[in-house]
């Protein structure tokens, strides 16, 4: 028998979920930021990637677009940190 499941008496297997705690991140006036927003297309993680190699291996905004399959303009909003540039304030916990 798997974890998560109960066998009754009867022989038959229930099978109970458990709840994951999700939480999302909020700037300081309460407010979704980063992966946890409902319009995000970028993940935190190539976000994070894209400034790295913009920053330490000094690669363009031309070359990174191709690289991540989006366009110059966002790494270039990115990379300049006036897109993605909020940090979290406090954490909500959902469902």
């Amino acid at each position: 028998m798997s974890q998560g499941q109960t066998q009754h008496s009867s022989g038959c297997t229930e099978t109970t979920e458990r709840k994951r705690r999700v939480y999302v991140a909020l700037n300081e006036r309460g407010y979704r930021i980063g992966a946890s927003h409902h319009n995000c297309t970028i993940p935190d993680e190539t976000v994070a990637k894209i400034r790295d190699l913009h920053e330490y291996r000094k690669i363009g905004y031309r070359r990174l677009a191709r690289m991540f399959g989006i366009s110059r303009g966002a790494v270039q909003k990115i990379c300049n940190y006036s897109r993605r540039a909020q940090s979290v304030a406090s954490w909500r916990r959902v469902k």
